[in-house]
């Protein structure tokens, strides 16, 4: 039984997860490309030698394939899955160019690029409307049960009963929204604000500005991956969870994508900058032990997770990396810029270092994932 969960929810429901995120960033690829009268030959989910599918009335297939990492839509005029123009997109008649991915106006062309990255956030939006609307929205009000000695709220002249309305210039009308800033700010100084009590008028609180300085803190998980996150050193209440309305759902659903967004791009950012490490960088082999974990926690869990992949996924496609489809975007800019596309060797250098960078990426995480594993360790000690 114990083989068996593990295969379960390291294997199986990672690949579920993927297949998902996958399915639902090419099929925003697929759906524009169909509605601008782009023919798409191939949609494939997986990289490599087909292992089944059906082809549609339109003369699509649909297929799985070896590789489940991953995936693409072929478009008519791609030489492959990479976009790039096949040798006879020059000849190609009338009704042929009427149907081509390449024969597109540039406009239409960046909205077919950007709609895959783009079904990733409105995926995200629906995902966390969903749980909202049917097992309810994460609510504790923003008011510190106590402060911890020695702690940053302590340091920072935070007291008990103080209610936190704002850290870092966003409002924080729930206690998860003070978390989402204090983990990703760890030893960087934080503007707040806080209201605090007046016991003379209790309908009256005193608002007063500070500033605090989340502690540093690595937390190790099971297996052996290190985390930098920030603690302010305080204790909330209970939690909570408020069922929404639909239109409150999709509300607050995406303001919490936009969350999302905006912390995955801070955490991009520290790294580049060096306040985290990049040994936080994984691949494919992390992104299953987190699976994992999540799989064996909780069904709201297991929806913001689903929800943060989707936003890092289409978050990633639009790094401005030729073969991502943030490359293409910037291709297709400097020829709306330019009045005409540029030429075929600066595209083709392009399409190089893009791979190039891509692969240098891959290898990286890859390295990251087998150091968490102890694969590393092991091989030495083999070879030692």
């Amino acid at each position: 039984m114990e083989v068996f969960g593990f295969i379960w929810n390291y294997g199986v429901m990672f690949l579920v997860v993927l297949t998902v995120l996958v399915f639902v960033h090419e099929f925003g690829h697929y759906w524009v490309a169909r509605r601008n009268g782009v023919r798409v030959e191939v949609f494939s989910i997986g990289f490599g030698r087909e292992l089944f599918g059906f082809t549609d009335s339109a003369g699509t297939r649909w297929k799985f394939s070896a590789i489940p990492l991953g995936g693409y839509v072929k478009m008519f005029g791609d030489a492959n899955a990479a976009s790039a123009p096949d040798a006879a997109v020059q000849s190609m008649s009338a009704e042929e160019k009427a149907v081509s991915f390449h024969h597109k106006r540039v406009w239409q062309r960046m909205a077919i690029v950007v709609a895959g990255p783009a079904a990733n956030f409105i995926f995200a939006i629906i995902a966390l409307a969903f749980m909202f609307i049917v097992y309810g929205q994460p609510y504790t009000p923003p008011v510190i049960k106590e402060v911890m000695p020695d702690g940053a709220a302590a340091e920072a002249g935070m007291l008990a009963g103080d209610r936190i309305l704002s850290m870092d210039g966003r409002s924080t009308p729930r206690f998860e929204d003070i978390l989402s800033v204090v983990v990703m700010n760890p030893g960087r100084p934080v503007a707040a604000v806080v209201e605090r009590p007046d016991p003379a008028n209790p309908d009256a609180g005193k608002q007063i500005e500070m500033s605090v300085t989340p502690r540093s803190v690595q937390l190790e998980d099971r297996f052996g991956n290190v985390h930098t996150i920030g603690r302010l050193g305080v204790l909330r209440g209970s939690d909570e969870y408020r069922r929404q309305t639909p239109l409150i759902a999709i509300w607050e659903a995406t303001k919490g994508t936009v969350r999302l967004t905006e912390d995955t791009l801070t955490s991009v950012w520290q790294i580049v900058m060096g306040v985290r490490s990049t040994n936080e960088l994984g691949g494919p082999i992390r992104i299953a032990q987190m699976t994992g974990q999540v799989a064996q926690t909780s069904f709201v869990t297991m929806i913001w997770f689903v929800a943060a992949l989707s936003v890092s996924l289409g978050l990633l496609n639009l790094f401005p990396i030729p073969m991502l489809d943030g490359g293409h975007l910037l291709y297709y800019a400097m020829e709306a810029i330019r009045g005409r596309p540029l030429n075929e060797r600066v595209q083709e250098y392009g399409l190089r270092l893009g791979l190039a960078l891509v692969l240098t990426l891959v290898v990286f995480v890859t390295w990251n994932d087998l150091r968490s594993l102890r694969v590393v360790d092991f091989v030495k000690g083999v070879l030692s």
